[in-house]
C-alpha cells in the first residue's frame, strides 16, 4: 500500500486507523497533498471530497452527529483552516467529536511573506478540546532543513533527531484523538510539511498499541438525600433541551411523567415523548406573561426542585421565567458539564441520565398534588385555542409550519435550521417516530444545510431539512458535493428576509431596519436547484402547499426542494396575535 513519504503523514494515518477513525472529509489543496494521497489510497478509510472548508467541517459534524464517534476533516494551509471555525464552535458546545487536521508550512516560512501562511498553531484556542501542534520531520527534505533550520538536527544526527520528532508527534496525535473520543469534543492537529509533497512510498501498517477509551463515569452521590428533597417537594419541574434520539430509557421518563407533582417540559429537539409532557413551552408561558395576575401564576408554576438534562434550551420565555422565579434546587445531569443557565445551579450530577435515574427512581414516591392537573388544564386550553386560531389566519409562516409538521412521513430524520424555523417547530406536536436534530450549540444559521447533508449519509431513514430562506442561502454551498441521496428533502420557508427580527423587541418600520436587520432578498432558489440537480417545487398559498406536500415525499431519482413563499409583512403579526389569542 502506498503512503506519503513524509513520516508525520504516515504516523497520523496509522493512528487514525488504530483508533477506528475511518470517515475523512477532505478539502482540496496542495500543502495537504501528503494526507490526501495517503488517506485516499487506503481502503480502510471512507473519504469525502468537499471543496468549501466551512461546509466540509459542518458536513463532517453531521456524520459525527449520527455516528457519535470522531470524524476527521483535512484542509490545506492558510485561511482554509479559519473556515472550520464556525463548525468547531458548534461542535464544542454541542459535544460532537471532530478531528480537524490542517497542513501547515514549516515554522521558518511563517511571517516572512510566503503565500498561504498564517499562524495556525492554537488557532481555535478558546473553543477546542485539544490542540496538537506537531513538529517538522527532519528526515524528509533534510537539505532544506539544514539550510533554513539546522538547529532541528541535533549533533547533525538525522536519525536520532527524527526519532525524537516521531515520539513527540505520536504522543500529541494520540492525546488529541483520545480527547475527542473521551469528551466528545473537537480537536485540532496541525502538521507542518516541507516540499516535496507528492512523493509516495510502499509502506506496511505498523502495529500500534492504543489506549482503551472508557466513558462509563458514575458519579458517587447520596441518593437518599436527593430523593428525600424530591419526594417532599409539592412542585417539581423537569426541563429537557437537545437530546439524542432513543438515548433515555422510557421507563424512567414514565415514572417522572406520571407524578402528579411534576410538570415535565420538553422541546422539539429533546426527542422525548409522553402524553403528560408539555411540548410547547412558549404556549404555556406566554398566556401567563399576558395575565393580569401573572405574579400569582408564575409563583404557582415556580418549582421547588428543577431537574434538567440534555443540551441547550431554545425557549427564551422559560429562561426568563426561571431566572426570575428561581427554584430552591436546580440539579443538572450530564456526564461532562453543567451550564448555570438560570443562575441557580445547586448540583451537577456528572453522569449519564440513565445511570442517574437507575438509582434515583428506585427511591421515588409519587406526591399527592394538584400541580400537574392545574397546568394540564392550561395546556389543554391553549391546544384547543391553537386549533381554533389556525382556522382564522391567512397564509403565513405559522400556517405553513402547521401543514408541514402534520404531513412529515413517519420515521424521517428531521433537521431544523435555527432562528424562526426551530421556534415555529416548537409550537406544534411532532410525530413520535421522527428523529430531530438542530445545531443548538451556538444556534447559528451557518452550516444547517451542510450538517443535514452529512447526517443523511449514515442515517438509514430519509432526511428532511426545514430552513428559512436566509439560513438556506447562507449555506447553499452545502449542496456542492456528490453525496446527496435521492431521498433527501429540503423545505425552504421563504419570507424574503430575516423575518424573525420583526418579532424581536427592536423591530421598527424603517429603511434602515429593513436593510440591516431584515435584509430582504428576492433571489431565485429555483436557480440553485438547477445548478445542484434538485427537483424544484413551489407553493404560494394553502391550496398549492397541500398539493405540493402530496408530491414532495414520493420517491424520485433526484433530491427535492420545496419552496414555500409566505408574506413577510404579516408573519410577525400573526405569531404575536397567536399568543394573545390563546391568552
Amino acid at each position: 500500500m502506498e503512503q506519503s513519504s513524509i513520516p508525520s503523514a504516515q504516523l497520523l494515518l496509522q493512528l487514525c486507523k488504530a483508533h477506528g477513525i475511518n470517515n475523512i472529509v477532505i478539502s482540496p489543496g496542495s500543502r495537504n497533498a501528503p494526507l490526501t494521497l495517503s488517506f485516499t489510497e487506503d481502503s480502510f478509510f471512507t473519504c469525502y471530497s468537499v471543496v468549501d472548508e466551512r461546509s466540509a467541517a459542518f458536513f463532517a459534524m453531521g456524520i459525527a452527529q449520527q455516528l457519535r464517534k470522531p470524524v476527521a476533516a483535512i484542509c490545506t494551509s492558510g485561511s482554509a483552516l479559519l473556515n472550520y471555525y464556525p463548525a468547531v464552535a458548534e461542535a464544542f458546545y454541542s459535544d460532537i467529536p471532530l478531528v480537524l487536521i490542517s497542513a501547515d508550512r514549516p515554522f521558518y516560512k511563517i511571517d516572512i511573506g510566503d503565500g498561504q501562511t498564517i499562524r495556525q498553531d492554537n488557532v481555535f484556542n478558546r473553543h477546542i478540546g485539544y490542540s496538537a501542534n506537531l513538529k517538522l520531520d527532519v528526515s524528509h527534505a533534510t537539505d532544506r532543513i539544514q539550510k533554513y533550520a539546522p538547529q532541528l538536527i541535533h549533533n547533525k544526527n538525522v536519525d536520532v533527531s527524527q526519532s525524537e520528532v516521531d515520539k513527540y508527534n505520536s504522543a500529541e496525535i494520540q492525546n488529541a484523538l483520545l480527547m475527542s473520543m473521551q469528551n466528545n469534543t473537537p480537536v485540532h492537529i496541525n502538521i507542518p510539511f516541507e516540499e516535496p509533497l507528492y512523493d509516495m512510498v510502499l509502506k506496511k501498517d505498523q502495529i500500534i498499541e492504543t489506549v482503551v477509551v472508557e466513558n462509563n463515569l458514575i458519579d458517587d452521590f447520596d441518593v437518599s438525600e436527593f430523593s428525600s428533597i424530591w419526594n417532599n417537594a409539592e412542585r417539581k419541574m423537569v426541563l429537557v433541551g437537545t437530546n439524542i434520539p432513543n438515548d433515555i430509557e422510557q421507563e424512567y421518563l414514565d415514572i417522572l411523567a406520571e407524578d402528579a407533582s411534576v410538570v415535565f417540559l420538553t422541546e422539539t429537539t429533546s426527542n422525548l415523548h409522553h402524553d403528560n409532557f408539555f411540548t410547547s413551552i412558549d404556549s404555556l408561558i406566554a398566556p401567563i406573561e399576558k395575565s393580569e395576575n401573572k405574579d400569582v401564576l408564575f409563583e404557582r408554576l415556580k418549582p421547588e426542585v428543577l431537574l434538567t438534562f440534555g443540551g441547550l434550551i431554545v425557549s427564551k420565555k422559560i429562561k426568563a421565567f426561571l431566572r426570575t422565579y428561581k427554584p430552591e434546587h436546580h440539579w443538572h445531569i450530564n456526564s461532562k458539564k453543567a451550564f448555570d443557565t438560570f443562575f441557580c445551579l445547586s448540583h451537577h450530577f456528572k453522569m449519564h441520565p440513565n445511570d442517574f435515574f437507575s438509582q434515583f427512581c428506585l427511591n421515588l414516591e409519587h406526591k399527592i398534588s394538584d400541580h400537574f392537573n392545574f397546568w394540564k388544564d392550561k395546556k389543554d386550553n391553549y391546544e384547543s385555542k391553537r386549533q381554533a386560531y389556525l382556522k382564522t389566519i391567512s397564509f403565513s409562516d405559522m400556517l405553513a409550519f402547521e401543514k408541514i409538521i402534520a404531513t412529515i412521513p413517519e420515521n424521517y430524520q428531521l433537521q431544523l435550521s435555527n432562528s424562526s424555523t426551530v421556534r415555529y417547530a416548537q409550537l406544534f406536536d411532532l410525530d413520535t417516530s421522527l428523529q430531530v436534530f438542530c445545531n443548538r450549540g451556538t444556534s447559528g444559521i451557518d452550516g444547517s444545510v451542510s450538517t443535514a447533508v452529512g447526517a443523511a449519509i449514515y442515517n438509514k431513514a430519509p432526511t428532511l431539512l426545514i430552513s428559512g430562506d436566509l439560513s438556506f442561502l447562507y449555506d447553499s454551498n452545502g449542496l456542492w458535493n456528490n453525496y446527496i441521496r435521492a431521498d433527501f428533502r429540503i423545505i425552504v420557508v421563504n419570507n424574503e428576509g430575516g423575518g424573525i427580527f420583526r418579532i424581536l423587541p427592536g423591530h421598527r418600520e424603517s429603511d434602515n431596519f429593513k436593510t440591516f436587520f431584515e435584509t430582504p432578498q428576492n433571489l431565485q432558489i429555483s436557480h440553485i436547484c438547477d445548478m445542484y440537480g434538485f427537483d424544484f417545487i413551489s407553493a404560494n398559498d394553502s391550496s398549492e402547499l397541500e398539493n405540493a406536500l402530496k408530491e414532495f415525499y414520493l420517491s424520485s431519482e433526484k433530491p427535492k426542494l420545496l419552496e414555500i413563499k409566505t408574506p413577510s409583512i404579516i408573519n410577525n403579526q400573526i405569531l404575536l396575535e397567536y399568543f394573545d389569542f390563546i391568552s
